[in-house]
């Protein structure tokens, strides 16, 4: 049979035949083209022959089981046995009964309705559909010892009838989570239906798609609001299309090609992308690395399967997506991880209770899935487009030797046959490691690279969440909104936040935070994003390379206030502390940094020259320190910290402390921390000290004893700012109206400056609380003119010094004011 339409790009239309044995011939007959209805066209729903459907299914099937690789090569052989031992296992304990197909997934619900306990049982009915949907693959699959058995395949249709006739049909009201109705199970059974198409009968697939249409109706995407934006919306249109696609219906597929279009558009507002890269679902959550995995790698399902059909994504604002790309995605992504700041809740689900191979999911499993996802979605891009993204993958390839890509074995063998191209692709040039500053102002995230670290700030305002909790997930989140300050290495420390490390760190003693040691009860301030602060500055300036950002912190749960401000500049961050003030009755601590030693690491903790002990556990205080040094990772200059204290401690958890859908298997990682210990309830205290990555013990004892590399300009809870002469930097947040060194500000702001070697400079003003009216910027130094600056510059006076006057910068959203200017 030969489709009516082409395929452009690496997928083709008869692409698996190499990879998979059709199950035509060796199962029940195919339907006829009658077998399940199709609806009238609308009038934007061209019609579709036979023959398009066909090559739908087929593009479909090539999506869901990859092309291009050898079932008898290294991984895919060994990962196609797994397959076949995982099938046939759930083969043989396959009961149907009332209420399960399998004895240890009981979806009956005895008291059907949307509480904890009714989560679960929606949540094992999509269970039930991913058994079948592996059964399935090992099936069609070559390779997997079950390539075409019979008893496979009668097992996989007594399965859906099954969960049809007991579930997941037209007459059933749908209890516990929506998701699971919507998205979850449909998503696994029209998978199903493709792939097992010529073994369904017709009236089955029928009632199939009859039992999908209940659940997700046209209305589930006739507005773009509540539970269907952002990627839940791709999410849902995936649904539809395929729908439209196993159903032969113009009208669904048609409508699951429009619905995308109010995904694309930059929102200013909830859930979506935003201009600056920030990427937010559920209102409040930055998800870049979750929510955004999942609608990047659902649009490039999308554009693969449509492109070329009569279906195609024409929307030119689709291009806002491929941006994306190198505007939001790729600065996250460090050495193949996406970074945990921008994850929600996922962060917790380290191995479930869902996976019987009991594999880790982490911040590289995660980012790998993305890697995957910018593959395939390059096949859509322009040329220019796909040379470079297929380059940043080859990049953060080479550079995970932590976690090995195409070893993950959570990576679907699609993924890994897309993954394999590009890193046997001679004519690819891996790209580099990019240096650079982004601030992301509408998710309160911040990211800087040098060539040798990466680190990456977490905050919560008033209009992003402490952190996110939900289904029972992420419990113990609480503070890493408070200032948490993430930081890799180049070829080291790369899994410090993979390994067991949620589930063993201490909750109340994140990297960069400051917190009250009040304890708070799982799931504390109310779930899906609740618990947001009554605070506005939050935010910062930056020129692109260097940073001055801020928090204007209110803890969660608590009393505790604070100013902390984090100066980013070439080998060091500057973090400075002020108005520490508490009445919880408990200690409050400012957390240097929390390193993961891992299961049996024994790091050298060195301060002012001396070696601290090495067995756990110990702690001391360590007064007067001027410098201390982690061996394998940095150092820390510690002047102007009192209150020092370092410990190190071996820690036992278990993923379902945190995560409630998680294994309760113990764990114990070792820890090397160092803080901050400002005593209970304390008034105005404050703290200064510098984190320089992968700094030998010799050169941070040699920054600690330069009192000229850096100066503090301010370090109150009005103003925070410091001076860096080597970098020519200076930099102040202005909580409120002051003076830092040679800036003025008439109003909060934030305001940096770095002198150039050409004779110019470039000076950066933000508005982080979004409440300026009106500002007036002095830089108490001569300029010769402004040679560049934005709209928002009402008037610049120069001469002994530089006066910019602002007109209202609340419609900025935090955005840096970028002014250049030569020097006189």
């Amino acid at each position: 049979m030969t489709p009516s339409w082409t395929r452009r790009g690496v997928l083709h239309a008869a692409g698996g035949a190499a990879l998979a044995l059709g199950a035509a011939g060796q199962a029940a007959a195919a339907p006829s083209a009658s077998a399940a209805p199709s609806a009238p066209p609308a009038p934007d729903a061209p019609a579709a022959t036979a023959d398009d459907w066909a090559a739908l299914r087929a593009v479909w099937r090539d999506l869901v089981l990859g092309t291009g690789f050898s079932p008898t090569a290294e991984p895919f052989a060994t990962r196609l046995r797994e397959l076949g031992t995982e099938a046939a296992g759930h083969l043989g304990a396959m009961a149907p009964a009332t209420g399960s197909l399998w004895p240890d997934l009981d979806f009956g619900d005895p008291d059907p309705d949307k509480d904890t306990e009714s989560y679960g049982y929606s949540a094992r009915l999509v269970d039930s559909y991913t058994r079948l949907r592996t059964m399935a693959e090992a099936y069609v699959r070559a390779g997997t010892g079950l390539t075409g058995d019979p008893a496979l395949a009668a097992g996989i249709l007594t399965g859906l009838d099954h969960l049809h006739d007991r579930a997941y049909n037209a007459a059933q009201a749908p209890y516990g989570n929506w998701w699971s109705w919507q998205i979850g199970a449909p998503q696994r059974l029209l998978d199903l239906c493709v792939l097992m198409y010529d073994a369904i009968p017709a009236d089955r697939l029928a009632a199939y798609c009859a039992a999908v249409d209940h659940f997700v109706p046209d209305s589930a995407v006739a507005s773009y609001t509540g539970t269907s934006t952002g990627a839940n919306r791709v999410d849902l249109c995936r649904v539809l299309a395929l729908r439209g696609v196993v159903g032969q219906d113009p009208a669904k597929t048609a409508l699951a090609r429009d619905a995308l279009s109010p995904v694309f558009p930059y929102v200013s507002t909830g859930d979506g992308l935003y201009t600056d890269g920030s990427f937010v679902q559920h209102t409040y959550v930055p998800y870049t690395g979750s929510y955004g995995a999942v609608l990047l790698g659902g649009i490039g399902l999308l554009l693969a399967l449509l492109t070329g059909s009569p279906y195609a994504v024409t929307d030119p604002a689709r291009q806002i997506v491929l941006d994306a790309v190198e505007h939001a995605w790729a600065p996250l992504i460090h050495n193949g991880l996406i970074m945990d700041g921008v994850s929600g809740r996922g962060i917790s689900r380290g191995i479930m209770l869902s996976d019987p191979r009991g594999i880790q999911q982490d911040d590289h499993t995660r980012g790998h899935g993305i890697l995957a996802s910018v593959v395939l979605l390059a096949e859509g891009a322009s040329s220019a487009e796909r040379a470079r993204w297929r380059g940043l993958v080859k990049g953060w390839m080479r550079r995970d030797h932590y976690s090995p890509v195409l070893e993950d074995r959570t990576l679907s063998l699609a993924s890994l046959a897309w993954l394999a191209g590009v890193q046997n692709d001679t004519s690819v040039p891996a790209a580099g490691q990019p240096a650079g500053h982004r601030l992301f102002a509408a998710m309160d995230r911040a990211v800087h690279r040098r060539p040798t670290w990466t680190a990456s700030l977490s905050m919560a305002s008033r209009r992003i969440t402490h952190y996110e909790t939900g289904n029972t997930e992420n419990l113990r989140g609480w503070h890493t909104g408070s200032g948490m300050l993430y930081w890799w290495g180049d070829t080291y420390g790369n899994g410090q936040y993979s390994d067991a490390f949620w589930a063993t760190v201490d909750p109340y003693r994140l990297p960069g935070t400051t917190t009250s040691a009040k304890r708070l009860a799982d799931a504390a301030g109310g779930d899906w994003g609740a618990s947001r602060p009554a605070v506005d500055w939050v935010g910062g300036a930056t020129d692109g390379t260097m940073a001055g950002i801020g928090q204007h912190l209110r803890g969660l749960g608590g009393t505790l206030e604070a100013k902390k401000s984090w100066f980013f500049v070439d080998d060091t961050v500057v973090c400075l502390g002020a108005g520490i003030t508490c009445t919880d009755g408990t200690a409050v601590e400012s957390v240097i940094d929390n390193r993961n030693l891992g299961a049996n690491g024994a790091h050298p903790l060195t301060v002012d020259g001396r070696a601290m002990p090495a067995a756990a556990p110990w702690s001391a205080p360590l007064t007067g320190a001027r410098w201390a040094h982690i061996g394998g990772f940095g150092g820390y200059v510690l002047g102007g910290t009192a209150g020092v204290r370092g410990l190190r401690e071996a820690r036992t958890g278990r993923w379902s402390d945190i995560n409630k859908t998680c294994a309760t298997t113990p764990v114990t990682r070792r820890y090397l921390t160092l803080l901050a210990d400002h005593g209970t309830d304390p008034v105005n205290a404050a703290y200064a000290y510098q984190m320089l990555p992968g700094a030998s013990a010799a050169r941070t004892a040699q920054r600690a004893a330069d009192g000229s590399w850096m100066q503090v300009l301010a370090n109150t809870g009005d103003v925070q700012g410091v001076r860096v002469p080597s970098a020519r930097f200076t930099a102040a947040n202005f909580f409120v109206s002051g003076t830092a060194g040679t800036l003025t500000a008439s109003a909060p702001c934030a305001v940096t400056v770095r002198e150039r070697g050409d004779g110019t400079a470039v000076v950066c003003v933000a508005d982080p609380a979004r409440q300026a009216t009106s500002l007036t910027v002095t830089w108490n130094r001569p300029v010769a003119a402004v040679l560049s600056r934005p709209g928002t510059v009402a008037s610049a006076a120069t001469g002994g010094s530089l006066r910019l006057t602002f007109g209202s910068l609340t419609g900025t959203a935090g955005a840096t004011q970028k002014i250049t200017v030569r020097l006189g």
